[in-house]
């Protein structure tokens, strides 16, 4: 029997006085890979940002893992397990691979000094090439498995990936497409994917739910995602 890990329940939210999403209900649990779905501008990217607290609900809850974490700040969220990987990376361009990977740590609130768990590089063995270079030197495939990484350190219950697959070269895909099956599987973490790649979503994702207007119009199983959805919903 699955268990719930999050749940949104009749989520409103916004920038200011615009709302974005209207009445939006999701449980995702205990291990799934999912992808969220849907044109530019529906809603997905402000989606993650309320679970991780950068968008502030309207109306609505959020329940992580039990416990209500609606009213909680963003550091507080990320230290009950919740990893957000933005869209464009948000990797410190002047900061090795080094310290950019040791920001990772912070979202744990630990103040102890740790060493980099090797399961890191074992998921990611490009940044062990590259420790001391500069994140900013790196291409862009290369800047997004350290994203992931940093998202790993501080050992999450769930990761939010914002469009992991923008503008990177397809071996480099694949690559994290692998990678995110391997961290699922082999440590059990919660992976949702905002995506735009329907063929990546289908070959990555368990489930899938669809977004227009600020709101869930499908969801289901991805072998139920239907060419009929993708023309409806998906298609420019």
């Amino acid at each position: 029997m699955s268990t719930p890990l999050l749940e949104l329940k009749n989520v409103t939210a916004g920038y200011g006085q615009t709302p974005v999403l209207f009445n939006v209900d999701m449980t995702i649990n205990e291990g799934d890979m999912v992808c969220l779905l849907g044109r530019n501008g529906v809603g997905k990217t402000t989606l993650l940002r309320s679970i991780i607290g950068l968008n502030k609900l309207s109306q609505g809850s959020l329940v992580f893992n039990n416990k209500n974490i609606t009213k909680f700040p963003t550091f507080k969220r990320a230290r009950y397990g919740i990893a957000y990987i933005p869209q464009g990376r948000e990797i410190i361009p002047y900061l090795s691979v080094l310290d950019n990977l040791k920001l990772g740590f912070t979202a744990s609130g630990s103040k102890k000094t740790k060493r980099i768990p090797l399961e890191i590089f074992e998921f990611f063995p490009m940044l062990k090439e590259h420790l001391n270079r500069q994140g900013g030197l790196l291409s862009g495939g290369q800047q997004q498995q350290l994203a992931i990484a940093r998202g790993l350190m501080c050992n999450p219950k769930v990761m939010l990936l914002d469009e992991p697959t923008e503008g990177i070269q397809p071996s480099i895909v694949q690559e994290i497409e692998d990678t995110l099956k391997r961290i699922n599987q082999e440590k059990g973490i919660t992976v949702i994917v905002v995506e735009q790649k329907i063929d990546f979503a289908r070959q990555l994702a368990q489930r899938f739910f669809i977004m227009d207007k600020g709101a869930i119009m499908a969801r289901g199983n991805t072998s139920a995602l239907s060419d009929d959805l993708v023309n409806q919903y998906l298609t420019v």
